[in-house]
Order: C-alpha cells, then structure tokens, then sequence
C-alpha cells in the first residue's frame, strides 16, 4: 500500500499511471503533476470513468524545473516515492527535492542538459570526455555525484526504471544469477518494427530521440570506450516476431552502468534499428541545423530549433492507433557456465496495436510505462531499498522478471541465439 507522486504526463506517464492504477492494492494513491494540469485532470478523468480502480488520484500544476516548488508538492503530499517521468534535463532538480523531502527517487532515463552552450556544464562535460573517452551528452556522473548524499538520508535514488535502460538491465541482472557464472559480452539489441504511416516522426520525445541518434556511438570494451562516428557500424538481425531488420551501433546509459557493476564484462554494445527514411530525413534537419540546440534569434523571439522541430513533429502520444507492428526489445548474452561457453538471448516481444487497445498507447511508451511502474512499486513497497543513487541492475532482479510477466511485458529465454558478429 503505497502513496506516490508522480511527475509528468506525456505518453510514457500516462501508461505509468494506468498501470498503477492496474495496480491498486500497490498504489492506493497518486498525485499527477504536470506543468499542464489539464493533461492530468483529463486522465484522471478518463481512469475513474472507467471505473475499475480503487486507486485515489489527485492533480497538480507544477513545474519541474523549479526545485522549490517540487520540495513543497513532497512536503504537502508527503508521498511514499515520486516517480519522475518528466525530461531528463529535470531529473537533478527533482532528486534534490526529494533528498530534501526526504523521499525515495525513480525515474526512467538519465540525465542530460536542456543547455548544451552553458558554460559551467561545457568544462565538466568536456573534462569527462577527455578523461573517459566518449562524448554523448548524457551521463551518469551527475546523478551518481548524489550517492553519499542518498545513502546518508537511507533513502533509494533508483536511476533507469524504463526499457533501455531498465529491463535491459534487469535481464543482465537475471542471467547472470540463473544462467553464468560470468558475463563476457553483452549486445543489447532494440528493434521497432512498427509502421505509424507518417513520412517522419519519433516514436519518444524528438528533442531526446533526435539528440540521441544522431550523435556520436561508442561501446565499451576491455575497460575503455571506443567511439564511433553516428552510424557508423551497422548490422542486419533476424527478430523474432519482427524480421530482418538494419540495425546501427549507438551510445547508450546502460553500457555505462553495466560496465561498472557488471564483473568480468569484456564488451557491451548497444544497437538499435532504423528505416532508410528515418535516417535521411534526420540527415537533412542535421544538415540544415534543426537539431541544433543553440538558441537563435528569429524576428526578434530566440528559439531553439530542436525545441522548434518538436513543436512541428506529431506528438509521440498520437502515434498510438495508427501505429502497427511489433517491438522486440532484449540482451544477448555471451560467457561461462561451470567452466563452458553458451550464449543466452532474453526478449520481449510487444505489439503497438495491443497496447492501444489495453491503453491507448503505442508499444514505445508502453514499454517504458510498464518498467517505471514496476520500479516505483519494489521501491515504494520496500521489496527494493538499497540507499544511493543506484541504477537497476544492483537490485534482485526476480520481483522485477516476476511484474514484467504479469503486467504485460511477458520475456522469452532463448539458449540458441543467432548472434551478432
């Protein structure tokens, strides 16, 4: 029985709080706050008509970035756990709101700067890039600068409770206790194999989505990073369920994370797909300078032009019912048992036409929505606790495998997997 904030409400939130409403003996109250109150009104609405939940909502105006706002939202609901499904330019504001608050902290990606001109940011980022030899934007170092802090107040900052990161790492997490004795290489595979009809979308939010692909990729390997020019290294996998499908190296949070905890890992990638169209008509908005950010000035307004070019984009949270077709989302694992060599492929199969029909939404937000959920409940409930800025592969992952089954995210073992050279 747990009491929890919840902040954000975007297409990944809204499958979070329906699964908790789902989930009403876990959750009997949560608070939606979101800049844009309504959006939490509607779906607050939307949940009690239907009438299958004994959870008890409530709504809130708030805004994220404002870190004394959020502190006053903890005081006055005095949550259980907030889950942050906001951006995550805003995760380090709400993380400490709740050290201050004195409340445990979930979210779903990590965090990475709205600012990448800001001069205090640039000589840190700049400094980790010389030091640890990868150059994406997002990193763990700024949340786990917070561990000393969490474990001192015995409170649970868990980072990364999505898909990837998340039940990526859950899954290492769960091979390792079951299935080795040692992890050798880890390729994490993403593939969306659904069709949503438009010449050009993102099937998450386009500023972090657009920021993310078109960067440089790199992977971890005999304990240092190798970089990548973006798409550089390219290889084609037959998906169950999907097909054959290109697929391309990218940098990712979780290669970070396994790295450090992962023992005896000689190598993890990270690979995700992408049709020709995607690519080139991100090529194109790259070329002309709309996935800057950099603000410019435009008849005397300054704008952003990613914040721009997602204003113009469909919203993520609309592609639900034309979206068809089916994700495959999971880990091939390579290493020893009890002195042998075998190589495991743990995934989940996820169809975008099913999850609109449960609720609304296309299969990207579900499978993130449902792993927040998760996360939120075996740290709300005290299943896990752990006090520091921990990322998920730390934890016991069988409470977490066991909800995935149950909460319509089933995983497949398969101890003969085709590979990836």
């Amino acid at each position: 029985m747990s009491k929890v904030l919840i902040i954000g409400c975007g297409g990944v939130a809204s499958v979070a709080i329906q699964k908790c409403c789902q989930n009403d003996a876990e959750f009997t109250e949560i608070c939606i706050a979101s800049r844009t109150v309504s959006k939490c009104d509607a779906l607050k609405a939307k949940i009690e008509a239907e009438g299958r939940s004994k959870t008890v909502i409530t709504t809130a105006a708030l805004d994220a970035d404002d870190k004394d706002a959020v502190l006053a939202l903890i005081r006055s609901y005095q949550p259980d756990a907030v889950l942050n499904l906001a951006l995550p330019y805003q995760d380090l504001t709400i993380m400490q709101a709740c050290l201050e608050g004195g409340v445990h902290y979930i979210d779903t990606a990590n965090y990475e700067p709205e600012d990448t001109d800001d001069p205090a940011w640039r000589a840190i980022y700049e400094k980790r890039c010389k030091e640890l030899g990868f150059t994406a934007y997002f990193d763990y170092s700024w949340q786990w600068a917070y561990q000393e802090q969490f474990e001192k107040a015995g409170l649970t900052a868990l980072c990364g409770s999505g898909f990837d990161p998340g039940v990526t790492s859950v899954f290492t997490a769960y091979a390792l206790k079951h299935y080795f004795d040692e992890i050798h290489y880890i390729d994490i595979l993403d593939c969306n194999g659904g069709d949503h009809g438009y010449p050009f979308a993102t099937n998450f939010n386009p500023e972090i989505n657009l920021r993310e692909v078109s960067a440089n990729g790199s992977y971890w390997e005999d304990g240092h990073w190798v970089e990548t020019k973006p798409m550089e290294i390219k290889r084609v996998y037959d998906f169950p369920q999907v097909g054959k499908k290109d697929m391309y190296l990218l940098h990712h949070e979780e290669i970070e994370s396994l790295a450090k905890n992962i023992p005896h890992v000689r190598r993890i990638r990270f690979f995700m797909t992408f049709g020709q169209s995607y690519l080139t008509h991100m090529k194109c908005l790259e070329n002309v300078g709309m996935l800057s950010t950099t603000p410019v000035n435009f008849n005397g307004t300054e704008i952003v032009p990613i914040q721009f070019l997602k204003a113009l984009l469909p919203d993520p949270a609309s592609l639900g019912p034309r979206t068809v077709g089916k994700t495959n989302i999971g880990c091939i694992f390579t290493g020893v048992k009890d002195g042998r060599e075998k190589t495991v492929y743990i995934y989940n199969v996820c169809d975008h036409q099913e999850c609109y029909r449960e609720l609304g939404s296309q299969a990207i937000s579900y499978t993130t929505g449902v792993p927040a959920m998760i996360g939120a409940a075996l740290v709300a409930n005290g299943t896990w606790r752990n006090p520091g800025a921990r990322t998920i592969e730390e934890f016991d992952p069988d409470p977490f495998m066991d909800m995935l089954n149950k909460w319509g995210l089933p995983w497949v073992v398969d101890e003969n997997p085709q590979t990836v050279e």
